[in-house]
């Protein structure tokens, strides 16, 4: 235990956890998942209580959450609950008027000189804000600086306007994904053609219309398994919680911080049901010195 202990910053556990046996290695990866999965449904419930026990607009809030990466996160939580998802789906018939809804709650259209297709939106805009009693956010609520282009807000609002447009993306069809390439499909919308070459203020570089397969498995893994295992637990729905472990197992293992140091010493991580477990073995046990309360500690001793 104590060189467990002397050791976790650099990965001591890797050299133990591969000399496992099939079965023991199992077990630890299933303990370390399940409390993974189970910390994140504590999360999302507290934001479903917060949106008044509504299924629909958490999945809203925590799309935005996701998509919005550690820069936004906050900002785009803040967007989702000035523009509620019932009003997303009542006017999505069109995306310029998603666009418009969710350009103008977010304060990013003051970035923005006037052209036709600016004032289109700031009209429709205005006519929601009365219609819908929206408060718009000021601009300088978004980190806008030091992020990649393809994690620019305007960009990931846009690109997500595509999806939620005529229902594609929604609670149902994300609670029906077990495989990554039906993720793909949720996310495959375009952006609107203005925007490959607006998207940031003087930039006339053009960047990619879709969600990439790189941000598509982050959505997978951080939004729709959580919400399938959140709402099978909560409506009592085995076969939405196999379709969650089913949709992480299908997708390959996170690249990360914490992965990187455990991918430098064993291929333990499969996938990403797998790099899960890893990340709440580092994050929950390891960098906390949680080492005696370990699973795979406690079944290292079992076994010696």
């Amino acid at each position: 235990m104590e060189k467990l202990r002397e050791g976790r910053e650099h990965g001591a556990c890797s050299e133990h956890i591969m000399h496992l046996d099939a079965m023991h290695r199992d077990v630890v990866i299933n303990t370390l998942a399940f409390e993974r999965l189970e910390r994140k449904n504590r999360d999302i419930y507290t934001i479903y209580k917060s949106v008044e026990d509504d299924w629909n607009q958490t999945f809203l809030v925590m799309l935005l959450r996701v998509i919005g990466g550690t820069e936004n996160r906050y900002a785009f939580e803040q967007l989702a609950r000035r523009v509620p998802y019932h009003v997303i789906m009542r006017e999505n018939a069109a995306v310029i008027n998603i666009e418009a809804l969710l350009l103008g709650a977010s304060g990013l259209l003051d970035l923005y000189d006037e052209d036709e297709y600016i004032a289109t939106l700031r009209d429709i805009f205005n006519h929601y804000t009365s219609k819908y009693n929206i408060k718009p956010m000021s601009f300088d609520s978004w980190q806008l600086t030091r992020i990649y282009p393809a994690n620019h807000p305007t960009l990931r609002i846009v690109q997500i306007a595509g999806c939620l447009h005529n229902d594609r993306l929604s609670m149902h069809s994300a609670t029906m994904c077990q495989r990554r390439q039906q993720v793909y499909e949720l996310l495959e919308s375009k952006a609107s053609s203005y925007w490959l070459h607006h998207f940031s203020k003087n930039t006339p570089t053009q960047i990619a219309p879709r969600i990439g397969r790189f941000k598509s498995d982050i959505i997978a893994i951080n939004l729709i398994a959580q919400m399938q295992y959140a709402y099978g637990s909560y409506i009592q729905n085995d076969a939405m919680i196999d379709r969650a472990i089913q949709l992480l197992e299908d997708i390959p293992a996170e690249e990360n911080r914490y992965m990187k140091l455990w991918q430098e010493r064993t291929s333990v991580a499969r996938n990403a049901y797998e790099s899960q477990a890893l990340l709440q073995l580092t994050t929950e046990y390891c960098i906390k010195g949680r080492c005696a309360e370990c699973p795979l500690a406690q079944r290292l001793i079992e076994l010696h």
